[in-house]
Parts: C-alpha cells; sequence; structure tokens
C-alpha cells in the first residue's frame, strides 16, 4: 500500500480575555481556519490542534481545552515537526499579539515575537530552530496574523516585502500588537524585579521553558545554519516594524476577525485552484487594499517554494 503523507497543523488563537490586551477575532480566525483546511485541503481533524483562550474569557476551571501559553504551543509545534516526514505538510497559524523586543546588548536593532496568553514570548530564533529541525522533504508554512510578524523565521529570505500603498482604514479595529515596554511592565509585575532586562524576567518567570534566544544567548549563528536553503514558508500579516488589525465586532457586522486571516480566507474561497503561496500572498494584499488598510503582508521562503502550491493542494476544491 502505498504511503500516505501527513497533513499536520497547530492553530492558535489569543485574545486575552479579561484584561487592558484584549482582542476579540484570534479565535474566530483560527475556528475558521481549521474547517478551512479539512474541506480545502484534506486535513484530518484529529490531526489539528487547537489552543485557545476562551475557557479563560468564561472562568472555567481546567478543562480539556489546552491554553495558547509559550510552553504549550512550543510543545505543539515541536510534537508536530518531530512526526513529520517526507511528504509531510506542516501548518501553523497563530492569531494573537506580536512584539518586538531589543537585541542582546551588544547588537543592534530588534527582533520579532509573538505573545502567549501567558507572555512567555515565543521568538524568531524559537522558529529558526523548529525550522532546522524539519525533516528534509517536509514543509512547514506559518501564517502569523499578528504585528511585527515579518521575520518571524530569522533570517529567513523576503520574497515579497514592503509596498508603498498607504491609506487610513475607514474601519474601527485594534493593533495587535503590545509594545516592548507593556511587555516589560507586565513582567515585572510577575517578578518584582527591578531591571530591563526581558530575558531576566522572562529567566525568573519561566526557566527553562523560556525562549532559546535567552536560554541561549551566547549561541553562534553558525550552529543554527541560519543562511541555508529551508521548507520554512512565512506568511506574515505585516512587515517587522509594521502593525496589524483585529477587527471591531460592532463594526463588521457583528463577527470580530483579524484582517489578514480574513483575507487570505477570502482569496482561498473565491479560488478553489491552486494557489502558489506568492499567489495567495499578493491576492490577500489586494483585498486588504480595497478594504483600506494600512499594513502590507509579507512573504519570506526560498525561491522554490515561492511557487510551491500553498499547503500542497493537489486538485480544485471549494469549502
Amino acid at each position: 500500500m502505498a504511503k500516505v503523507n501527513k497533513r499536520l497543523a497547530v492553530l492558535v488563537g489569543c485574545n486575552y480575555p479579561n484584561t487592558q490586551y484584549e482582542l476579540h477575532g484570534c479565535i474566530n480566525d483560527v475556528v475558521v481556519m481549521k474547517d478551512v483546511l479539512v474541506k480545502r485541503f484534506g486535513f484530518d481533524p484529529t490531526n489539528i490542534e487547537l489552543l485557545t483562550d476562551a475557557s479563560a474569557a468564561t472562568g472555567e476551571g481546567p478543562s480539556l481545552m489546552v491554553l495558547p501559553t509559550g510552553e504549550n504551543i512550543k510543545a505543539a509545534l515541536s510534537k508536530m515537526v518531530s512526526q513529520a516526514e517526507a511528504g509531510d505538510v506542516l501548518y501553523f497559524h497563530y492569531s494573537g499579539h506580536g512584539t518586538r523586543i531589543p537585541k542582546p546588548a551588544h547588537l543592534f536593532g530588534q527582533d520579532e515575537a509573538i505573545v502567549p496568553c501567558d507572555f512567555n514570548l515565543i521568538t524568531d530564533v524559537d522558529f529558526r530552530q523548529l525550522i532546522n529541525q524539519l525533516t528534509k522533504g517536509a514543509s512547514f508554512t506559518i501564517l502569523s496574523d499578528s504585528c511585527h510578524s515579518g521575520g518571524l523565521i530569522d533570517k529567513e529570505k523576503e520574497q515579497i516585502g514592503p509596498s508603498t500603498y498607504r491609506a487610513a482604514s475607514p474601519l474601527s479595529y485594534k493593533a495587535k500588537n503590545v509594545p516592548f515596554e507593556s511587555i516589560l511592565e507586565h513582567l515585572t509585575t510577575l517578578t518584582g524585579i527591578n531591571t530591563s532586562d526581558v530575558g531576566t524576567h522572562l529567566l525568573e518567570s519561566f526557566g527553562a521553558n523560556s525562549s532559546l534566544k535567552f536560554l541561549t544567548p551566547q549561541l553562534k549563528s553558525e550552529l543554527f545554519d541560519f543562511l541555508k536553503a529551508d521548507e520554512g514558508i512565512l506568511l506574515s500579516e505585516c512587515q517587522a516594524d509594521d502593525t496589524s488589525a483585529d477587527m471591531n465586532p460592532m463594526e463588521s457586522g457583528g463577527k470580530a476577525y483579524g484582517a489578514f486571516s480574513n483575507a487570505v480566507q477570502m482569496v482561498l474561497k473565491e479560488n478553489s485552484g491552486g494557489l502558489s503561496n506568492k499567489e495567495v500572498m499578493m491576492m490577500a494584499r489586494k483585498v486588504l487594499e480595497a478594504q483600506g488598510f494600512d499594513q502590507h503582508p509579507c512573504l519570506y521562503c526560498s525561491d522554490k517554494n515561492a511557487d510551491a502550491t500553498f499547503l500542497c493542494q493537489l486538485e480544485a476544491k471549494p469549502y
């Protein structure tokens, strides 16, 4: 019997309920995407892990739902990567806040990270390590619907970068960004340590479950082999220094959603045939432009994967 390639997915939606950072559409984004993966791309529902903070909104105690903490997200991703074999298709969809953090003291600039519900940041170095561990012949697509998501796979080649389009959206939305100062303030309340070094706070709060960026700051880049061609594909809602939008439910007909997740889902719904990663990104840009959004989705991957079919779709299949 011929081997059947697996299709595996981890979907994470963080709404941060009952906090000053609360969003509204992130859980909706990944619930809809799960349906798309099953009906359009042939994913088995049992191979899709969904992590949301919905239980936090209701105040319910522990349940079968897995909260999207930093540790839980990394465990789910590591498990998915470890299961991958040649020909398998892996997908990670994140909808929630993003942030930028200063590089170590001896370097200039900032690094990108996503903000799990417990603020245990997952950084570009963590995603790079996952990609480098991927079995040859498998593919790993990341769609990040968050601010500052460009560059989440450290050193991945930019295929589609910033555009020159600028317009103010006529819709009411909240930026999916937690500024570094707010990250630092939140972590300081957890640790009680008077320092502006975010790594110190994360290590104190989360120990060995902290980002590799802080566990091994002395790592040399050659240990990660950053610049090799790989099978990582990043569709980011915006460039590294840009913000993204969480749509206000009152302004969007009662349903909250992430602007980028919604744009990609609209593109897939309107085009049943296979689309390349580059085509999905360019069409999603046009959707956002038509809606008046001031954000610039980007594509990061190898030259080969820019033209590869999104999620390796084999046949036309609407959903």
